[in-house]
């Protein structure tokens, strides 16, 4: 199975933040990436606003996101624009970016230029295509890319659904069910591919 040692994050909102924070928790260093704000200036604290944020609000929730606050240190922020080239040590990347199928479908092909081979990529949508937000990307991509849901708050709620799409490789799927259930402490719901790639409720 793949070894998953380091994680990214696309998305620093409510359910990107906290996810980061669990695999912080975890121990894994993680990177957390968000957009630059529009009319952002040229200092880092600026344009990675959108992650600096999502990180205060994970460490002033509650239920506490984080085990102590001192885990937030694994976490390296960054914004779209300028830090997508330093995924390229990363084992898996979990896209957590609003529920729009072009935005996903955006994102996925720019950072498709930076993942090395082998990684995997899933995304935490709820009710979109899982097949088509990877559609149209290199074969090899297709074959790590699968949905992996987890629910609000990561840490506590103990389900995380696990939907391949049509290519996913079984590799992935034992990869991913391993990790989430040994190291994340995850009761692991896999979800069979409806052919479409549409996901399946709970069961």
């Amino acid at each position: 199975m793949t070894r998953i040692q380091k994680t990214v994050v696309l998305g620093a909102g409510t359910m990107g933040a906290r996810i980061a924070a669990h695999f912080a928790n975890a121990g894994l260093p993680c990177l957390l990436l968000d957009m630059v704000p529009k009319g952002a200036g040229a200092s880092a604290a600026e344009r990675n606003k959108l992650v600096l944020t999502g990180i205060a609000a994970a460490k002033k929730s509650k239920p506490a996101a984080f085990f102590t606050p001192a885990q937030a240190a694994r976490i390296q922020v960054g914004n779209f624009e300028d830090d997508l080239a330093k995924i390229t040590d990363a084992d898996w990347i979990i896209e957590v970016v609003a529920e729009n199928l072009e935005i996903k479908r955006g994102l996925l092909a720019k950072l498709a230029q930076f993942r090395k081979p082998g990684s995997i990529v899933t995304t935490n949508t709820s009710g979109l295509p899982v097949h088509l937000i990877a559609e149209g990307l290199p074969e090899e991509f297709q074959q790590h890319w699968a949905g992996t849901h987890f629910f609000n708050p990561p840490r506590y709620m103990k389900l995380v659904e696990v939907i391949p799409g049509p290519k996913t490789s079984a590799d992935v799927l034992n990869t991913l069910a391993d990790f989430c259930d040994r190291r994340l402490g995850k009761g692991v719901n896999a979800l069979p591919s409806c052919g479409s790639g549409l996901r399946r409720a709970s069961l």
